[in-house]
């Protein structure tokens, strides 16, 4: 058998090893914070009636959820944070492992404006780009989305550029080479119809996460 099949069990054992160092460090260098992001991708739900799972990866989450029950026996100050994309996938005994539930919600038009100043800046001497209308159109956009829209209105003044390369029957000279031109408003309402929101696919589940699991903040 070649043995590159033994690859995924063997990074699971190590993986298994890797959490308890990870803690033994976090407890050394107290007081620390261990955050673990796409936490889903490792303590989904556990195998159960119609679901199966590798013994190595039940011993993953295994030594993850000891881990965190450790935390909870000590006086040493670490604090663990984790994110998802994906509540309701988490494993049970992690929910209850995580105190605090907190749903971060889709950018207001004040955070989504921040983020167009700061993804496609107006550069002195171009015209002004229609931020007021990114952030009437961005509603319901993810942070991911808003960076996925601002990377397609840059882009549009690199493709110009490049039709006009594609246009001439010569090869042009590195000095002769056109210059990008800046971003222009209709660069704005192109990228705007090419990208659509993806967060509200799950919004219904979300809200339904929160409002059986989430954490209520106090006001």
């Amino acid at each position: 058998m070649e043995a590159s099949k033994f690859w995924p069990l063997k990074n699971f054992c190590d993986s298994e090893k890797l959490i308890r160092v990870l803690f033994d460090l976090a407890r050394h260098h107290a007081p620390s914070t261990i955050f673990l992001d796409e936490i889903d991708a490792i303590i989904s739900q556990r195998g159960g009636e119609g679901r199966s799972e590798h013994e190595a990866s039940r011993r993953l989450k295994t030594e993850l959820l000891i881990q965190m029950d450790g935390l909870q026996k000590t006086n040493e100050l670490v604090f663990v944070l984790a994110a998802t994309n994906l509540p309701w996938e988490l494993d049970a005994a992690m929910l209850r492992r995580l105190e605090k539930r907190i749903l971060v919600p889709l950018p207001d038009p004040e955070a989504r404006r921040g983020m167009f100043e700061m993804l496609l800046p107006s550069q002195p001497g171009d015209e002004p780009l229609p931020h007021d209308v990114l952030v009437e159109k961005s509603e319901g956009y993810s942070g991911s989305d808003i960076r996925i829209l601002c990377k397609e209105a840059a882009m549009q003044p690199l493709r110009r550029t490049l039709a006009i390369l594609e246009d001439r029957e010569d090869i042009v000279p590195e000095e002769e080479l056109p210059k990008i031109g800046p971003i222009l408003p209709e660069d704005i309402d192109r990228a705007l119809s090419n990208t659509r929101p993806s967060a509200h696919l799950h919004a219904h589940l979300y809200d339904k996460f929160n409002d059986d699991y989430g954490s209520q903040i106090l006001k």
